[in-house]
């Protein structure tokens, strides 16, 4: 549903498609980010063992974000669609998943073979799970921006 030119937006009553699918993929999103920052957090835990399956799974997670947000008939197209004034906002949105998904394959690249990850790869970690806490509240900024609609903002 498209509005014409001086009509004003009405958010639809009922959820879309679009929607529906962002909601649902978004607890896992955050459930994996959980994961990601409980082994993070774990006194000495955080070897490439740990961490290894961790962004595994985060970076099929992260995938399915993006497919969900990003496809047609997503939810950005239909953000666009109701709410073209957001079309910066989500640019900045799909450039984001392009460094955060870069971030996740370079992470799981350089983690050692064994033992604990470097000081210097240990920072960037620590930067990704950063970049993955906001890109997800900004997320539910977004989608209340364009429907008026709280799909849980916390991280």
């Amino acid at each position: 549903m498209r509005a014409e030119i001086g009509e004003a937006y009405e958010p639809p009553t009922t959820p879309t498609r679009a929607l529906e699918q962002a909601k649902g993929q978004r607890l896992s999103l955050r459930r994996a980010i959980d994961e990601f920052r409980d082994v993070l957090d774990a006194s000495g835990a955080a070897t490439t063992e740990r961490l290894a399956p961790v962004l595994d799974h985060l970076k099929v997670v992260f995938g399915v974000h993006v497919e969900v947000t990003e496809t047609t008939g997503g939810l950005y197209e239909e953000i666009l669609e109701i709410a073209p004034r957001l079309a910066n906002k989500i640019a900045r949105f799909k450039r984001e998943h392009v460094s955060i998904a870069k971030a996740i394959r370079s992470s799981l690249d350089d983690l050692p073979d064994d033992g604990l990850p470097s000081p210097d790869l240990r920072g960037r970690l620590d930067l990704l799970h950063e970049l993955l806490a906001r890109h997800r509240r900004r997320g539910a900024d977004l989608v209340y921006e364009a429907y008026h609609v709280d799909i849980g903002g916390e991280s």
